[in-house]
C-alpha cells in the first residue's frame, strides 16, 4: 500500500511541475500511470486501509454526488426549534428526474468548509432538521433518499446539553414510520448513531471503500486497549467494510467505485451510484405504504446473528 502512495505522489508531483513548467513529461509519464494502474489492481486492503480511503482528500462529499445526478435541488435550512446545523443538509429535488427528499451529511471540501461543518457530525438541531424533512416528505409523497457520511453524531458538551442521544432517537423512530419508499447509501463514512439516524431506510447501499459500524476503530481502539493507535486492530475486529457487511446482511449491494478510490473519478462514482439507488428506488415502487413501513420493520429487526449453544 505504501508503494501505491508514494507511485501515486510521485505522478503528481510530476503533472504539478508540468503544468507549472510548460515542459512535457508525457514520456515519463505514461509508464508511471500504467504501472500505478497494474498495481491498483493487484492490491489487496485491509480493513484498516479501506477506512483510510473512505477519508480520503478529494473523495466526493454528499454534494458532489448532488451535482452531478439532481436536478432543482432546494436546500430547507433550520429545525423550527434552535438553528441550522450545517452538517446535516438536505431539501426536495430531482434524483435522475425523480422527485425526491434528500437527506445528507456533508463533511466539506476545504479546512474552512469542514469546520463550518463539524466535518460531518451533526448537533441535535440537525437530527431534529431531519425529521423535519421526513414530515415534509411524507405530506408531498417524495421517495426519501439518505447519503450517509459521518464519523458520528458530534460529542461536544453543547450538544448533549441540547439532547443529543434524544434528537437520534426521534430521528431513527420518524424514519421507521416513513409512508414513503427510503433508499439510504454510505457514501464513505458511517459512525454510530449518527449514521443510524438517517439509515432506517428500505434498502441501505454502501460505496465500495465506504465503512458502516456502530463506532469508529479510533473509538473501539480507545476504549478496549485504552490506545487509539490501535484502530487497525479494531477495524478487523469491528467487520466495518463493505464485503463484510454485505456477506452479514446489514447492506443490500456494493456500489462499485473506480479502481484506486472514488476520488480518481468522482463522475464514474457517481454514475454508479445514481445508477443503484434509483433502480432501487424504482422496485420499492411497486410496493404500498403499508408495506413500506412492515418493510423497514422487518428488515431492520432481523438483523445479527447469534447462537444458542445446546446446555
Amino acid at each position: 500500500m505504501q508503494t501505491l502512495r508514494e507511485l501515486e505522489a510521485r505522478i503528481r508531483d510530476l503533472e504539478g511541475t508540468a503544468v507549472s513548467t510548460g515542459q512535457n513529461l508525457d514520456t515519463t509519464l505514461t509508464p508511471l500511470r500504467a504501472q500505478l494502474a497494474r498495481l491498483r489492481q493487484q492490491v489487496t486492503m485491509t480493513r484498516w486501509e479501506r477506512v483510510q480511503l473512505a477519508r480520503i482528500a478529494g473523495r466526493p462529499t454528499a454534494l458532489d454526488y448532488v451535482e452531478r445526478l439532481t436536478e432543482d435541488f432546494v436546500e430547507l435550512h433550520g429545525d423550527r426549534t434552535y438553528g441550522d446545523d450545517q452538517a446535516l443538509i438536505g431539501g426536495p429535488a430531482r434524483w435522475q428526474g425523480r422527485r425526491v427528499m434528500l437527506i445528507m451529511q456533508q463533511k466539506g471540501r476545504d479546512t474552512k468548509d469542514k469546520i463550518k461543518r463539524r466535518f460531518g457530525s451533526s448537533n441535535p438541531e440537525g437530527y431534529r432538521k431531519a425529521v423535519r424533512l421526513m414530515d415534509l416528505a411524507d405530506k408531498f409523497g417524495l421517495p426519501v433518499v439518505a447519503l450517509i457520511d459521518t464519523q458520528g453524531a458530534y460529542p461536544g458538551l453543547e450538544a448533549e446539553e441540547r439532547g443529543q442521544g434524544w434528537a437520534i432517537a426521534e430521528s431513527i423512530q420518524r424514519m421507521s414510520r416513513l409512508r414513503v419508499p427510503a433508499v439510504c447509501a454510505v457514501i464513505g463514512e458511517g459512525g454510530s448513531g449518527g449514521a443510524l439516524a438517517i439509515g432506517i431506510g428500505n434498502r441501505v447501499l454502501i460505496m465500495e471503500n465506504a465503512w458502516y459500524s456502530v463506532i469508529s476503530p479510533e473509538g473501539a481502539a480507545s476504549i478496549i486497549w485504552k490506545d487509539s493507535a490501535k484502530a487497525p486492530e479494531a477495524a478487523e475486529a469491528l467487520k466495518l467494510t463493505a464485503p463484510d457487511l454485505l456477506e452479514l446482511g446489514i447492506v443490500e449491494e456494493i456500489i462499485p467505485e473506480p479502481t484506486g478510490g472514488a476520488h480518481l473519478d468522482v463522475d464514474v462514482a457517481a454514475e454508479a451510484l445514481g445508477e443503484a439507488v434509483s433502480r432501487h428506488l424504482d422496485e420499492l415502487a411497486q410496493q404500498s405504504p403499508d408495506e413500506w413501513v412492515s418493510g423497514r420493520a422487518e428488515r431492520f429487526r432481523k438483523l445479527g446473528a447469534y447462537r444458542e449453544d445446546e446446555k
